[in-house]
Protein backbone atom coordinates (compact mmCIF):
# COMPACT_ATOMS: atom_id res chain seq x y z
CA UNK A 1 0.00 0.00 0.00
CA UNK A 2 1.44 3.56 -0.91
CA UNK A 3 1.03 6.47 1.96
CA UNK A 4 -1.56 9.46 1.20
CA UNK A 5 0.82 11.62 2.86
CA UNK A 6 1.34 14.75 0.71
CA UNK A 7 3.82 14.84 -1.31
CA UNK A 8 5.18 17.35 -3.96
CA UNK A 9 5.89 16.19 -7.51
CA UNK A 10 8.67 16.65 -9.01
CA UNK A 11 9.79 15.65 -12.29
CA UNK A 12 6.85 13.13 -11.99
CA UNK A 13 8.54 11.39 -9.05
CA UNK A 14 7.37 11.92 -5.44
CA UNK A 15 9.99 14.35 -3.09
CA UNK A 16 9.18 12.19 0.01
CA UNK A 17 9.13 13.89 3.73
CA UNK A 18 11.34 12.58 5.92
CA UNK A 19 8.37 11.24 8.21
CA UNK A 20 7.20 9.51 4.94
CA UNK A 21 10.65 8.22 3.97
CA UNK A 22 10.73 6.75 7.86
CA UNK A 23 7.16 5.13 7.12
CA UNK A 24 8.30 3.70 4.23
CA UNK A 25 11.38 1.82 5.62
CA UNK A 26 8.73 0.60 8.79
CA UNK A 27 6.79 -0.90 5.73
CA UNK A 28 9.87 -2.40 4.25
CA UNK A 29 11.42 -3.91 6.91
CA UNK A 30 8.35 -5.58 8.46
CA UNK A 31 7.52 -6.89 5.12
CA UNK A 32 11.50 -8.54 5.25
CA UNK A 33 9.96 -10.68 8.29
CA UNK A 34 8.30 -13.66 7.60
CA UNK A 35 4.87 -14.65 9.83
CA UNK A 36 5.93 -15.62 12.89
CA UNK A 37 5.07 -19.17 12.49
CA UNK A 38 8.26 -19.22 10.24
CA UNK A 39 9.76 -16.78 12.44
CA UNK A 40 10.21 -19.21 15.44
CA UNK A 41 10.97 -22.24 13.15
CA UNK A 42 13.93 -20.36 11.23
CA UNK A 43 15.48 -19.79 15.10
CA UNK A 44 15.01 -23.11 15.74
CA UNK A 45 17.18 -23.92 13.22
CA UNK A 46 19.69 -21.10 14.35
CA UNK A 47 20.21 -21.97 17.79
CA UNK A 48 20.63 -25.50 16.38
CA UNK A 49 23.88 -24.57 14.45
CA UNK A 50 24.51 -21.44 16.71
CA UNK A 51 24.46 -23.91 19.59
CA UNK A 52 26.51 -26.56 17.70
CA UNK A 53 29.29 -23.51 16.95
CA UNK A 54 30.03 -22.01 20.52
CA UNK A 55 30.00 -25.49 22.42
CA UNK A 56 32.93 -26.34 19.64
CA UNK A 57 34.73 -23.47 20.84
CA UNK A 58 33.99 -23.46 24.18
CA UNK A 59 31.96 -20.25 24.85
CA UNK A 60 31.41 -19.14 28.48
CA UNK A 61 31.26 -16.89 31.41
CA UNK A 62 31.35 -17.09 35.41
CA UNK A 63 28.21 -17.90 36.75
CA UNK A 64 27.78 -15.18 39.28
CA UNK A 65 25.42 -17.06 41.25
CA UNK A 66 26.82 -17.99 44.90
CA UNK A 67 28.82 -21.02 45.39
CA UNK A 68 25.90 -24.16 46.18
CA UNK A 69 22.79 -22.76 44.18
CA UNK A 70 20.79 -24.68 42.25
CA UNK A 71 22.22 -25.44 38.96
CA UNK A 72 25.80 -23.84 39.38
CA UNK A 73 28.32 -25.75 37.94
CA UNK A 74 31.41 -27.26 40.46
CA UNK A 75 34.07 -25.25 38.29
CA UNK A 76 31.83 -21.62 38.61
CA UNK A 77 31.68 -21.47 34.53
CA UNK A 78 28.49 -21.30 32.44
CA UNK A 79 28.90 -23.47 29.13
CA UNK A 80 26.85 -22.78 26.06
CA UNK A 81 25.17 -26.48 25.70
CA UNK A 82 25.60 -28.11 21.93
CA UNK A 83 22.41 -29.19 19.99
CA UNK A 84 24.48 -30.52 17.16
CA UNK A 85 25.46 -34.10 18.68
CA UNK A 86 23.50 -36.76 19.18
CA UNK A 87 22.38 -35.99 22.72
CA UNK A 88 21.38 -32.52 21.67
CA UNK A 89 18.95 -34.58 18.74
CA UNK A 90 17.66 -37.14 21.45
CA UNK A 91 16.95 -33.92 23.89
CA UNK A 92 14.32 -32.44 20.90
CA UNK A 93 12.97 -35.19 19.22
CA UNK A 94 11.93 -36.87 22.94
CA UNK A 95 10.81 -33.20 24.60
CA UNK A 96 9.24 -31.98 21.27
CA UNK A 97 5.63 -32.72 22.89
CA UNK A 98 6.86 -32.00 26.34
CA UNK A 99 7.94 -28.63 25.66
CA UNK A 100 4.32 -27.82 24.26
CA UNK A 101 2.24 -29.04 26.30
CA UNK A 102 4.69 -27.55 29.66
CA UNK A 103 4.68 -24.15 27.67
CA UNK A 104 3.03 -21.82 30.77
CA UNK A 105 1.07 -19.50 28.33
CA UNK A 106 -1.11 -22.22 26.41
CA UNK A 107 -3.39 -23.60 29.42
CA UNK A 108 -3.91 -20.90 30.97
CA UNK A 109 -4.55 -18.54 27.70
CA UNK A 110 -7.08 -21.12 26.58
CA UNK A 111 -8.71 -21.60 30.16
CA UNK A 112 -8.94 -17.95 30.65
CA UNK A 113 -10.38 -17.13 26.84
CA UNK A 114 -13.74 -20.15 27.24
CA UNK A 115 -14.84 -17.95 30.20
CA UNK A 116 -14.44 -14.24 28.04
CA UNK A 117 -16.32 -16.46 25.47
CA UNK A 118 -19.32 -16.82 27.02
CA UNK A 119 -19.77 -13.23 28.25
CA UNK A 120 -18.26 -11.80 24.21
CA UNK A 121 -21.13 -14.55 22.49
CA UNK A 122 -24.05 -13.64 25.07
CA UNK A 123 -23.45 -9.92 23.72
CA UNK A 124 -22.99 -8.90 27.17
CA UNK A 125 -19.41 -7.14 26.25
CA UNK A 126 -20.93 -5.41 23.49
CA UNK A 127 -23.93 -4.30 25.01
CA UNK A 128 -21.74 -3.16 27.85
CA UNK A 129 -19.50 -0.88 25.52
CA UNK A 130 -22.58 0.43 23.78
CA UNK A 131 -23.85 1.64 26.95
CA UNK A 132 -20.63 3.09 28.08
CA UNK A 133 -20.04 5.37 24.84
CA UNK A 134 -23.65 6.03 23.83
CA UNK A 135 -24.77 6.87 27.55
CA UNK A 136 -21.79 9.54 28.01
CA UNK A 137 -22.30 12.82 27.88
CA UNK A 138 -20.79 15.25 24.65
CA UNK A 139 -18.26 16.87 26.77
CA UNK A 140 -17.17 13.00 28.48
CA UNK A 141 -17.55 10.85 25.33
CA UNK A 142 -13.47 11.25 24.42
CA UNK A 143 -12.89 9.96 28.12
CA UNK A 144 -15.16 7.65 27.59
CA UNK A 145 -14.26 6.33 24.25
CA UNK A 146 -10.40 5.71 25.39
CA UNK A 147 -11.70 4.51 28.76
CA UNK A 148 -13.98 1.86 27.02
CA UNK A 149 -11.23 0.83 24.43
CA UNK A 150 -8.90 0.00 27.11
CA UNK A 151 -11.23 -2.39 29.25
CA UNK A 152 -12.11 -3.98 25.72
CA UNK A 153 -8.57 -5.69 25.94
CA UNK A 154 -10.07 -8.40 28.19
CA UNK A 155 -12.18 -9.23 25.69
CA UNK A 156 -9.33 -9.65 23.11
CA UNK A 157 -10.36 -8.35 19.26
CA UNK A 158 -14.05 -6.97 20.68
CA UNK A 159 -12.43 -3.80 20.96
CA UNK A 160 -10.95 -3.84 17.35
CA UNK A 161 -14.02 -5.19 15.92
CA UNK A 162 -16.48 -3.13 17.64
CA UNK A 163 -15.81 -0.05 19.90
CA UNK A 164 -13.51 1.07 16.66
CA UNK A 165 -16.03 1.80 14.08
CA UNK A 166 -18.91 2.77 17.14
CA UNK A 167 -16.73 5.28 18.04
CA UNK A 168 -16.17 6.81 14.40
CA UNK A 169 -20.45 6.39 14.16
CA UNK A 170 -20.78 8.24 17.73
CA UNK A 171 -18.55 11.04 16.59
CA UNK A 172 -20.17 11.50 13.03
CA UNK A 173 -23.39 11.57 14.97
CA UNK A 174 -22.33 14.61 17.25
CA UNK A 175 -21.05 16.71 14.01
CA UNK A 176 -17.51 15.97 15.24
CA UNK A 177 -15.02 14.33 13.19
CA UNK A 178 -15.94 10.42 12.55
CA UNK A 179 -11.90 9.94 12.06
CA UNK A 180 -11.28 11.34 15.56
CA UNK A 181 -13.53 9.17 17.21
CA UNK A 182 -12.11 6.27 15.71
CA UNK A 183 -8.07 7.55 16.66
CA UNK A 184 -9.73 7.95 20.29
CA UNK A 185 -10.96 4.58 20.43
CA UNK A 186 -7.83 3.24 18.14
CA UNK A 187 -5.55 4.97 20.87
CA UNK A 188 -7.82 3.01 23.98
CA UNK A 189 -7.77 -0.48 22.38
CA UNK A 190 -4.00 -0.55 21.00
CA UNK A 191 -2.33 1.87 22.77
CA UNK A 192 -3.44 0.88 26.02
CA UNK A 193 -3.49 -2.39 25.18
CA UNK A 194 -1.35 -3.36 28.33
CA UNK A 195 -3.59 -1.25 30.87
CA UNK A 196 -6.85 -2.49 32.22
CA UNK A 197 -8.92 -2.53 35.53
CA UNK A 198 -9.13 -6.87 34.94
CA UNK A 199 -6.78 -9.30 34.41
CA UNK A 200 -7.49 -10.21 30.92
CA UNK A 201 -5.88 -12.76 28.78
CA UNK A 202 -2.79 -11.24 27.83
CA UNK A 203 -1.40 -11.55 31.56
CA UNK A 204 -1.28 -15.14 31.90
CA UNK A 205 0.58 -15.27 28.30
CA UNK A 206 3.00 -12.47 28.99
CA UNK A 207 3.80 -14.14 32.55
CA UNK A 208 4.11 -17.71 31.16
CA UNK A 209 6.62 -16.36 29.29
CA UNK A 210 8.31 -14.36 31.80
CA UNK A 211 8.20 -17.40 34.27
CA UNK A 212 10.20 -19.37 32.26
CA UNK A 213 13.03 -16.62 31.11
CA UNK A 214 13.24 -16.41 35.21
CA UNK A 215 13.78 -19.82 35.74
CA UNK A 216 17.00 -19.76 33.55
CA UNK A 217 18.55 -17.24 37.04
CA UNK A 218 16.64 -18.99 39.77
CA UNK A 219 14.72 -22.33 39.13
CA UNK A 220 12.30 -22.38 41.52
CA UNK A 221 11.17 -18.27 40.49
CA UNK A 222 7.57 -18.04 39.49
CA UNK A 223 5.34 -14.95 37.75
CA UNK A 224 1.57 -15.05 37.92
CA UNK A 225 -0.75 -13.17 35.52
CA UNK A 226 -1.45 -10.43 38.54
CA UNK A 227 2.34 -9.83 38.45
CA UNK A 228 1.52 -6.38 37.28
CA UNK A 229 -2.36 -5.40 38.24
CA UNK A 230 -1.32 -2.42 40.42
CA UNK A 231 0.56 -0.91 38.10
CA UNK A 232 -2.27 -1.64 35.09
CA UNK A 233 -5.05 -0.83 36.92
CA UNK A 234 -3.44 2.28 37.90
CA UNK A 235 -2.42 3.07 33.90
CA UNK A 236 -5.91 2.95 32.52
CA UNK A 237 -6.55 6.47 33.79
CA UNK A 238 -3.55 7.72 32.68
CA UNK A 239 -4.06 6.12 29.18
CA UNK A 240 -7.55 7.50 29.45
CA UNK A 241 -6.75 10.80 30.17
CA UNK A 242 -3.71 10.96 27.96
CA UNK A 243 -5.86 9.53 24.86
CA UNK A 244 -8.40 12.49 25.82
CA UNK A 245 -6.37 15.42 25.93
CA UNK A 246 -4.32 14.49 22.51
CA UNK A 247 -7.55 13.97 20.88
CA UNK A 248 -9.32 17.23 21.87
CA UNK A 249 -6.27 19.01 21.85
CA UNK A 250 -4.26 17.58 18.54
CA UNK A 251 -5.70 15.31 17.01
CA UNK A 252 -9.36 16.59 15.96
CA UNK A 253 -7.92 19.96 15.75
CA UNK A 254 -5.22 18.68 13.20
CA UNK A 255 -8.34 16.96 11.24
CA UNK A 256 -10.51 19.96 11.07
CA UNK A 257 -14.44 20.21 10.34
CA UNK A 258 -15.59 16.94 8.60
CA UNK A 259 -16.45 16.90 4.66
CA UNK A 260 -19.17 14.38 3.51
CA UNK A 261 -17.90 14.72 -0.06
CA UNK A 262 -14.68 13.01 1.23
CA UNK A 263 -16.41 9.41 2.28
CA UNK A 264 -16.29 6.98 0.38
CA UNK A 265 -19.19 6.62 -2.67
CA UNK A 266 -21.17 3.93 -1.32
CA UNK A 267 -20.86 5.25 2.62
CA UNK A 268 -24.01 5.68 4.04
CA UNK A 269 -24.17 7.62 7.47
CA UNK A 270 -25.45 4.97 10.63
CA UNK A 271 -26.81 5.68 13.84
CA UNK A 272 -24.81 3.53 16.55
CA UNK A 273 -27.22 0.95 17.57
CA UNK A 274 -28.62 2.01 20.82
CA UNK A 275 -28.62 -0.20 24.23
CA UNK A 276 -32.22 -1.98 24.22
CA UNK A 277 -34.65 -2.04 27.46
CA UNK A 278 -34.19 -6.02 27.40
CA UNK A 279 -30.27 -5.34 27.31
CA UNK A 280 -30.05 -3.12 29.92
CA UNK A 281 -32.08 -5.51 31.66
CA UNK A 282 -29.77 -8.08 30.93
CA UNK A 283 -26.66 -5.93 32.21
CA UNK A 284 -28.25 -4.90 35.40
CA UNK A 285 -29.14 -9.19 35.72
CA UNK A 286 -25.56 -9.18 35.07
CA UNK A 287 -24.40 -7.23 37.42
CA UNK A 288 -26.26 -8.36 40.35
CA UNK A 289 -24.84 -12.31 39.36
CA UNK A 290 -21.28 -10.42 39.16
CA UNK A 291 -21.86 -9.17 42.68
CA UNK A 292 -22.77 -12.82 43.62
CA UNK A 293 -19.21 -14.07 42.34
CA UNK A 294 -17.22 -11.21 43.67
CA UNK A 295 -18.79 -12.06 47.21
CA UNK A 296 -17.98 -15.55 47.18
CA UNK A 297 -14.55 -15.15 46.30
CA UNK A 298 -14.28 -12.53 48.71
CA UNK A 299 -14.79 -15.11 51.32
CA UNK A 300 -12.21 -17.11 50.67
CA UNK A 301 -9.37 -14.38 50.80
CA UNK A 302 -10.55 -11.33 52.66
CA UNK A 303 -10.81 -12.65 56.25
CA UNK A 304 -8.41 -14.02 57.84
CA UNK A 305 -9.28 -17.78 57.70
CA UNK A 306 -10.55 -17.78 53.92
CA UNK A 307 -9.30 -20.70 52.31
CA UNK A 308 -7.59 -19.49 49.39
CA UNK A 309 -4.81 -17.36 51.01
CA UNK A 310 -1.25 -19.00 51.68
CA UNK A 311 -1.12 -21.73 53.92
CA UNK A 312 1.59 -21.10 56.01
CA UNK A 313 1.73 -17.64 56.38
CA UNK A 314 -1.74 -16.52 55.95
CA UNK A 315 -0.87 -13.80 53.46
CA UNK A 316 -2.57 -13.12 50.30
CA UNK A 317 0.66 -13.11 48.44
CA UNK A 318 1.85 -16.00 47.30
CA UNK A 319 -1.71 -17.66 47.89
CA UNK A 320 -3.79 -19.86 46.00
CA UNK A 321 -5.99 -17.26 45.55
CA UNK A 322 -3.63 -15.75 43.29
CA UNK A 323 -1.75 -18.45 41.49
CA UNK A 324 -5.46 -19.76 40.59
CA UNK A 325 -6.63 -16.23 39.25
CA UNK A 326 -7.27 -17.72 36.14
CA UNK A 327 -9.82 -20.01 36.72
CA UNK A 328 -11.30 -17.28 38.68
CA UNK A 329 -11.46 -15.12 35.91
CA UNK A 330 -12.90 -18.04 33.80
CA UNK A 331 -15.69 -18.28 36.58
CA UNK A 332 -16.12 -13.92 36.46
CA UNK A 333 -16.88 -14.02 32.92
CA UNK A 334 -18.56 -17.19 32.44
CA UNK A 335 -21.20 -16.65 35.29
CA UNK A 336 -22.50 -13.26 34.63
CA UNK A 337 -22.29 -14.33 30.62
CA UNK A 338 -24.68 -16.38 31.08
CA UNK A 339 -26.94 -14.97 33.27
CA UNK A 340 -26.81 -11.90 30.24
CA UNK A 341 -27.85 -14.33 27.59
CA UNK A 342 -30.47 -16.30 29.55
CA UNK A 343 -32.21 -12.54 30.45
CA UNK A 344 -31.83 -11.69 26.30
CA UNK A 345 -32.44 -14.75 24.74
CA UNK A 346 -29.14 -15.35 23.47
CA UNK A 347 -28.12 -18.40 25.25
CA UNK A 348 -30.96 -20.79 26.57
CA UNK A 349 -28.66 -23.64 28.08
CA UNK A 350 -25.75 -25.62 28.83
CA UNK A 351 -25.27 -26.19 24.82
CA UNK A 352 -25.20 -22.61 24.49
CA UNK A 353 -22.14 -22.06 26.44
CA UNK A 354 -20.40 -25.14 25.65
CA UNK A 355 -21.30 -23.53 22.17
CA UNK A 356 -19.66 -20.51 22.77
CA UNK A 357 -16.41 -21.90 24.61
CA UNK A 358 -15.89 -24.23 21.40
CA UNK A 359 -15.96 -21.32 19.00
CA UNK A 360 -13.53 -19.23 21.24
CA UNK A 361 -11.29 -22.25 20.98
CA UNK A 362 -11.87 -23.04 17.32
CA UNK A 363 -10.57 -19.60 16.68
CA UNK A 364 -7.20 -20.05 18.72
CA UNK A 365 -5.89 -21.79 15.91
CA UNK A 366 -3.59 -19.50 14.73
CA UNK A 367 -2.10 -19.38 18.11
CA UNK A 368 -1.36 -22.59 19.12
CA UNK A 369 0.36 -23.75 16.19
CA UNK A 370 2.16 -20.20 16.84
CA UNK A 371 2.57 -21.46 20.77
CA UNK A 372 3.96 -25.04 19.13
CA UNK A 373 7.22 -23.14 17.53
CA UNK A 374 7.55 -20.88 20.24
CA UNK A 375 7.51 -23.54 22.73
CA UNK A 376 10.49 -24.81 20.99
CA UNK A 377 12.54 -21.79 20.59
CA UNK A 378 12.04 -20.73 24.28
CA UNK A 379 12.97 -24.77 25.43
CA UNK A 380 15.85 -25.25 23.64
CA UNK A 381 17.02 -21.18 23.98
CA UNK A 382 16.91 -22.48 27.70
CA UNK A 383 18.69 -26.14 27.44
CA UNK A 384 21.34 -24.37 25.26
CA UNK A 385 22.25 -21.63 28.05
CA UNK A 386 22.54 -18.84 25.44
CA UNK A 387 19.93 -17.06 27.53
CA UNK A 388 22.43 -17.09 30.61
CA UNK A 389 25.43 -16.62 28.66
CA UNK A 390 24.00 -13.41 26.96
CA UNK A 391 22.48 -12.35 30.04
CA UNK A 392 25.46 -12.55 31.85
CA UNK A 393 27.42 -10.55 29.50
CA UNK A 394 24.90 -8.14 29.04
CA UNK A 395 24.68 -7.53 32.45
CA UNK A 396 28.37 -6.87 32.58
CA UNK A 397 28.58 -4.62 29.87
CA UNK A 398 25.42 -2.55 31.42
CA UNK A 399 27.53 -2.37 35.01
CA UNK A 400 30.71 -1.09 32.88
CA UNK A 401 28.93 1.83 31.67
CA UNK A 402 27.04 2.38 34.89
CA UNK A 403 23.53 1.91 33.31
CA UNK A 404 21.39 0.12 35.85
CA UNK A 405 19.53 2.91 37.31
CA UNK A 406 16.28 4.35 36.12
CA UNK A 407 17.70 5.13 32.93
CA UNK A 408 18.28 1.81 31.97
CA UNK A 409 14.25 1.03 31.59
CA UNK A 410 13.89 4.23 29.50
CA UNK A 411 16.10 2.54 26.81
CA UNK A 412 14.50 -0.57 27.29
CA UNK A 413 11.24 0.59 26.94
CA UNK A 414 11.65 2.67 23.99
CA UNK A 415 13.54 -0.70 22.56
CA UNK A 416 10.87 -2.64 23.06
CA UNK A 417 8.76 -0.03 21.20
CA UNK A 418 10.89 0.07 18.05
CA UNK A 419 11.17 -4.06 18.26
CA UNK A 420 7.36 -3.87 18.32
CA UNK A 421 7.40 -1.75 14.77
CA UNK A 422 8.11 -4.65 12.94
CA UNK A 423 7.31 -7.55 15.26
CA UNK A 424 3.75 -6.29 16.34
CA UNK A 425 2.85 -9.83 17.93
CA UNK A 426 3.10 -9.37 22.12
CA UNK A 427 3.38 -13.14 22.64
CA UNK A 428 6.13 -13.80 19.67
CA UNK A 429 8.27 -10.45 20.59
CA UNK A 430 8.20 -11.42 24.03
CA UNK A 431 8.66 -15.01 23.73
CA UNK A 432 11.82 -13.83 21.62
CA UNK A 433 13.33 -11.38 23.70
CA UNK A 434 12.28 -12.09 27.35
CA UNK A 435 14.98 -15.09 27.27
CA UNK A 436 17.70 -12.53 27.06
CA UNK A 437 16.50 -9.39 28.53
CA UNK A 438 14.80 -10.90 31.62
CA UNK A 439 17.58 -12.65 33.15
CA UNK A 440 20.13 -9.79 31.95
CA UNK A 441 18.30 -7.55 34.05
CA UNK A 442 17.63 -9.90 37.01
CA UNK A 443 21.24 -10.22 37.34
CA UNK A 444 21.83 -6.12 37.22
CA UNK A 445 19.43 -6.20 40.32
CA UNK A 446 15.79 -6.22 38.86
CA UNK A 447 12.64 -8.31 39.51
CA UNK A 448 11.18 -10.18 36.62
CA UNK A 449 7.45 -8.83 37.19
CA UNK A 450 8.76 -5.18 37.24
CA UNK A 451 10.76 -6.14 33.84
CA UNK A 452 7.84 -7.28 32.54
CA UNK A 453 5.61 -3.90 33.50
CA UNK A 454 8.58 -2.07 31.76
CA UNK A 455 8.34 -4.31 28.17
CA UNK A 456 4.57 -3.76 28.09
CA UNK A 457 4.92 -0.07 27.74
CA UNK A 458 7.08 -0.26 24.83
CA UNK A 459 4.89 -2.96 23.29
CA UNK A 460 1.80 -0.85 23.17
CA UNK A 461 2.63 2.41 22.72
CA UNK A 462 3.77 1.85 19.25
CA UNK A 463 1.04 -0.79 18.20
CA UNK A 464 -0.46 2.33 17.23
CA UNK A 465 1.84 3.30 14.18
CA UNK A 466 2.89 -0.29 13.12
CA UNK A 467 1.10 -1.69 9.97
CA UNK A 468 2.62 -5.12 11.34
CA UNK A 469 -0.37 -5.21 14.06
CA UNK A 470 -2.87 -7.95 13.39
CA UNK A 471 -5.73 -5.65 12.82
CA UNK A 472 -4.05 -2.32 11.35
CA UNK A 473 -5.91 -3.33 8.28
CA UNK A 474 -9.39 -3.48 9.14
CA UNK A 475 -8.71 -0.33 10.76
CA UNK A 476 -7.31 1.09 7.53
CA UNK A 477 -10.71 -0.41 5.98
CA UNK A 478 -12.98 1.40 8.44
CA UNK A 479 -11.27 4.75 8.25
CA UNK A 480 -11.17 4.51 4.31
CA UNK A 481 -15.27 4.66 4.75
CA UNK A 482 -15.31 8.32 5.66
CA UNK A 483 -12.35 9.27 3.63
CA UNK A 484 -11.66 7.38 0.57
CA UNK A 485 -8.39 8.56 -0.50
CA UNK A 486 -6.97 7.76 2.91
CA UNK A 487 -3.69 5.65 2.84
CA UNK A 488 -1.43 4.07 5.69
CA UNK A 489 0.63 7.19 5.83
CA UNK A 490 -2.52 8.91 6.75
CA UNK A 491 -3.08 6.93 9.50
CA UNK A 492 -0.02 6.23 10.87
CA UNK A 493 0.49 10.36 10.71
CA UNK A 494 -2.85 10.52 12.51
CA UNK A 495 -1.56 7.93 15.52
CA UNK A 496 1.91 9.27 15.87
CA UNK A 497 0.84 11.78 18.63
CA UNK A 498 -0.69 9.43 20.53
CA UNK A 499 2.61 7.10 20.41
CA UNK A 500 4.76 9.57 21.41
CA UNK A 501 3.01 11.48 24.31
CA UNK A 502 1.84 8.05 25.70
CA UNK A 503 5.46 6.75 25.26
CA UNK A 504 6.53 9.89 27.30
CA UNK A 505 3.82 10.39 29.84
CA UNK A 506 3.87 6.42 30.62
CA UNK A 507 7.34 6.13 31.32
CA UNK A 508 7.96 8.85 33.07
CA UNK A 509 4.79 7.29 35.26
CA UNK A 510 6.56 4.18 35.33
CA UNK A 511 9.92 5.53 37.07
CA UNK A 512 7.22 7.57 39.61
CA UNK A 513 5.40 4.27 40.26
CA UNK A 514 8.35 2.21 40.76
CA UNK A 515 11.73 4.76 41.80
CA UNK A 516 9.94 7.15 43.20
CA UNK A 517 6.83 6.13 45.05
CA UNK A 518 8.09 2.26 45.57
CA UNK A 519 4.92 1.07 44.90
CA UNK A 520 4.95 -2.91 43.47
CA UNK A 521 3.31 -3.32 40.19
CA UNK A 522 1.25 -6.11 41.12
CA UNK A 523 0.19 -8.02 44.34
CA UNK A 524 3.33 -9.43 46.18
CA UNK A 525 5.31 -8.05 43.28
CA UNK A 526 9.23 -6.83 44.45
CA UNK A 527 11.06 -4.69 42.54
CA UNK A 528 14.65 -5.54 42.93
CA UNK A 529 16.14 -9.31 42.66
CA UNK A 530 18.78 -10.49 45.05
CA UNK A 531 20.32 -13.76 42.70
CA UNK A 532 22.37 -14.55 45.91
CA UNK A 533 19.41 -15.33 47.86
Amino acid sequence: MQSSVSQQQSGGKPNKTFFSRFLDTVEFLGNLLPHPVTLFAILCVAIFFASGIAGYFGLSVADPRPEGAAGRAADGMIYVNSLFNAEGVQMIVTNLVKNFTGFAPLGTVLVAMMGVAVAEHSGLLSATMRSMVMGASRRMVTLTVVFAGIVSNTASELGYVVLIPLAAMIFHSLGRHPLAGLAAAFAGVSGGYSANLLLGTVDPLLSGITETSAQMIDPTYTVGPEANWYFMFASTFLITILGALVTEKIVEPKLGKYDQSMAAEDFEAKEAGKVTAIEKRGMRNAGIAALAVSAVLALTIVPEWGILRHPETGEVAGSPFLKGIVAFILVFFAIPGFVYGKTVGTMKNDRDVIDAMAKSISAMGLYIVLVFFAAQFVALFKWTNFGQVIAVGGADFLQSIGLTGPMLFFAFIIMCGIINLTLGSASAQWAVTAPIFVPMLMLVGYAPETIQAAYRIGDSVTNLITPMMSYFGLILAVAARYKRDLGIGTLIATMLPYTLVFLAGWSVFFYLWVFVAGFPVGPGAETYFNFQQ
